[in-house]
C-alpha cells in the first residue's frame, strides 16, 4: 500500500532526476564510492572490521528516518541509540519525519541533493532503489558488505533469496532490508484473521475450514446473538477496508500462489505464465463472495472509512465475530476470546495460504547517500543488527532494565515494558517496523510472540505457498514507463474492487472492467513485469 500510495509521486521524480543525471558520477560497482573507499573522496578513518569501538575519533553522521505513530517521538533519547552510541564511538542525529508524509518529504530530498548521510527505517520500494541508486545518490554496497558486514555478509550465504532480492539490474546492491527469520512464521505472517471461539462455542458451530462455513458463521453471528444480551449488536467481521480479508481468502480460489509481496501478479497453474490476478474470472467470483456479505451486512458498517486505530478501541466492546490485525491483545477483558483463522478451502478445492510474505519484508529499509564521508564505518554500524547480539539490543533494549535473561538463556521483556507501551518507548525504535534489522524467536518477543500467534501460525504452515517472490527489480529503461501504468492500473483495480463489492457497479459490467485495462496498458505492464520475474529466476 506505501508503494503504490508512491508511485505518483516517483513518476514527477524520475523526470527531475532525469536531469542529474547527465551530471551525477555514478559510484563504482563495488561499493567504493569515492578514491579512498567513501563518498567524500577524502581520507577515511580507522574503521574496525570486527569489536567495538567500530572508529577511534568520534564521528558524527546524520540519518532521516520515518517514525511510525508507535515509535518514539525522538530517537536521540532512546536509550538503545545512547548506549551504541557510546560502544561505536558514532553519533547519529536522528531526524524524524512522520510515515504519512514519508515518501514526500524523502523524494524531495533526493531531487533537491539536500542529503541526509543514510536513510533508516526509510521504505524505499525497488523503483526508489534502481532509480535513485542509478541516479548516483545512492551508493552501492557490494564491495562494503563484503568487507565491513560479517553478519549481513552470512545471511545472504545462508538465504540466497535475500541476494536476489536486494540485487538491482544494473548488479549492484543499494540497500539493507527488513528480514525476518523464516522459520518464525507468526511473525513473517504477521496480521492474522482471528476467529471469536466464544461465539462459536456460544452458537455450537465449528471452527470454519471452508468459505461457505466462514460465511455461515459471520451470519450466525449477525443473526443469533452470541453474546447473549437480547440485542443485534454483534459486529461480523471488522477491519478496516476490504484489502486484508481480499488477500486471506484469495488462496481459496487459487489465486496468489506466490505469496503476497506480488498481491497482483502470480504464476497460472494452466500455462505456467505470469497471471494479473484482477482480471482472472476466480477473481470475479471472489469479488461476488464479498458482495453477499457485504449485501447481508457482515462487515463493520464503517468498513471503508474507520481506522484501524478505531477499529482496535472498539474492540474492547467484545462485539467481534472475526477481525484482521497481528492479535487481540489490546482488547482488555476480550483479549482472550479469539483463536487464529486457518487457511479456507473455496468453491474449487483449492486451499491456499495467500497472504503469505517474503522473510525479505522490506528491501529499502537502510541506505547510505553519497554525501557520506564514512561509508564503511556507517556499514559496520548497520551490520551489527543483523547478527543475534544486535537483534536482541535493537527489539529488546537494554539488559536488566527493558528486558532480561531467563535460566534457559532465553530473554523477555520486564514487567514494566510489558504494562506500560509508553516504557519501551524510552528503550528501543521498532515500534511501526520497517527497520533494517534481522528479526528472529530468540530475538523479538513482540506480539507475534505469543502462544495464540504461534499456534494460529502453525495452524497455516501446510497451506503456505511453496514459493513465496521477493520484491523484483527494474531497469532505468523499463522504471518510467512500469510506475506510471501502474499508478493507472493500482488506482482504476482498487477503485472497481470496492464499487463491484459494494454493488455500485454490477458483475454485468465485468467485460467492461478487463477492457479497459487492456485499453490502459496491461499487457504492457505484464511484459515489464515479466522481464523483472525472468532477472528474477536467473
Amino acid at each position: 500500500m506505501n508503494w503504490k500510495k508512491s508511485t505518483s509521486l516517483l513518476t514527477a521524480s524520475v523526470l527531475l532526476l532525469g536531469l542529474a543525471a547527465a551530471c551525477t558520477d555514478k559510484p563504482a560497482a563495488d561499493g567504493n564510492a569515492g578514491s579512498n573507499g567513501e563518498a567524500g573522496g577524502k581520507e577515511a578513518p580507522d574503521v574496525s572490521t570486527t569489536g567495538f569501538p567500530i572508529v577511534k575519533d568520534p564521528i558524527t553522521l546524520n540519518f532521516f528516518a520515518g517514525q511510525a505513530a508507535s515509535a518514539p517521538p525522538d530517537w536521540n533519547s532512546v536509550e538503545i541509540w545512547k548506549e551504541y552510541a557510546k560502544m561505536t564511538n558514532m553519533n547519529i542525529n536522528w531526524q524524524l519525519t512522520p510515515v504519512d508524509s514519508l515518501a514526500e518529504k524523502r523524494n524531495l530530498l533526493l531531487a533537491g541533493g539536500d542529503l541526509p548521510d543514510a536513510f533508516h527505517t526509510a521504505r524505499f520500494s525497488s523503483v526508489d532503489l534502481a532509480n535513485y541508486g542509478g541516479q548516483g545518490l545512492l551508493i552501492p554496497l557490494n564491495g562494503l558488505i563484503d568487507k565491513y558486514a560479517p553478519n549481513f555478509k552470512k545471511l545472504m550465504e545462508k538465504y540466497p533469496e535475500i541476494k536476489k532480492g536486494l540485487t538491482m539490474p544494473d548488479g549492484n546492491i543499494y540497500s539493507l532490508p527488513t528480514f525476518y527469520d523464516p522459520d518464525f512464521k507468526s511473525v513473517v505472517i504477521g496480521s492474522e484473521l482471528w476467529i471469536n471461539k466464544k461465539f462459536l462455542d456460544a452458537l455450537g458451530m465449528k471452527e470454519p475450514t471452508t468459505t461457505e462455513e466462514f460465511y455461515e458463521y459471520l451470519k450466525a453471528v449477525k443473526t443469533r446473538d452470541p453474546n447473549g444480551n437480547g440485542k443485534n449488536d454483534e459486529i461480523p467481521y471488522a477491519a478496516s477496508g476490504f484489502s486484508g480479508l481480499l488477500d486471506q481468502l484469495k488462496g481459496a480460489w487459487g489465486l496468489g500462489n506466490r505469496g503476497n509481496t506480488h498481491s497482483r501478479v502470480d504464476v497460472d497453474p494452466a500455462t505456467n505464465q505470469l497471471r494479473f490476478i484482477p482480471a482472472d474470472p476466480r477473481y470475479k467470483e471472489l469479488l461476488q463472495y464479498m458482495n453477499r456479505l457485504y449485501k447481508e451486512n457482515l462487515f463493520i458498517p464503517e468498513i471503508l472509512t474507520i481506522k484501524g486505530t478505531e477499529v482496535l478501541a472498539k474492540g474492547k466492546e467484545g462485539l467481534y465475530g472475526s477481525f484482521m490485525y497481528t492479535n487481540a491483545s489490546t482488547f482488555g477483558d476480550h483479549k482472550d476470546d479469539y483463536i487464529g483463522a486457518n487457511a479456507f478451502t473455496g468453491p474449487h478445492g483449492d486451499r491456499l495460504f495467500s497472504r503469505a510474505r517474503s522473510p525479505l519484508v522490506d528491501i529499502g529499509a537502510f541506505a547510505i547517500t553519497s554525501k557520506n564521508k564514512y561509508p564503511e564505518a556507517t556499514m559496520r554500524w548497520a551490520d551489527y543488527f543483523y547478527g543475534e547480539e544486535g537483534s536482541t539490543m535493537f527489539f529488546m533494549g537494554i539488559k536488566d532494565k527493558s528486558y532480561i535473561v531467563k535460566p534457559d538463556g532465553s530473554v523477555d521483556y520486564t514487567d514494566e515494558y510489558k504494562s506500560n507501551p509508553e516504557f519501551g518507548k524510552k528503550y528501543v525504535s521498532w515500534g511501526g517496523g520497517y527497520y533494517p534489522a534481522m528479526l528472529t524467536a530468540k530475538t523479538f518477543k513482540g506480539g507475534e510472540s505469543s502462544p495464540e500467534n504461534l499456534e494460529a501460525a502453525k495452524k497455516i504452515e501446510p497451506y503456505y505457498p511453496k514459493e513465496v517472490w521477493p520484491p523484483f527489480t527494474y531497469t532505468q529503461d523499463e522504471l518510467s514507463r512500469f510506475t506510471s501504468l501502474n499508478t493507472d492500473i493500482s488506482t482504476y483495480v482498487d477503485e472497481m474492487t470496492t464499487k463491484f463489492i459494494t454493488g455500485d457497479a454490477p458483475f454485468t459490467e465485468w467485460d467492461n472492467y478487463i477492457a479497459t485495462l487492456k485499453k490502459m496498458g496491461l499487457d504492457e505492464y505484464m511484459k515489464i513485469y515479466n522481464a523483472a520475474y525472468q532477472r528474477y529466476k536467473k
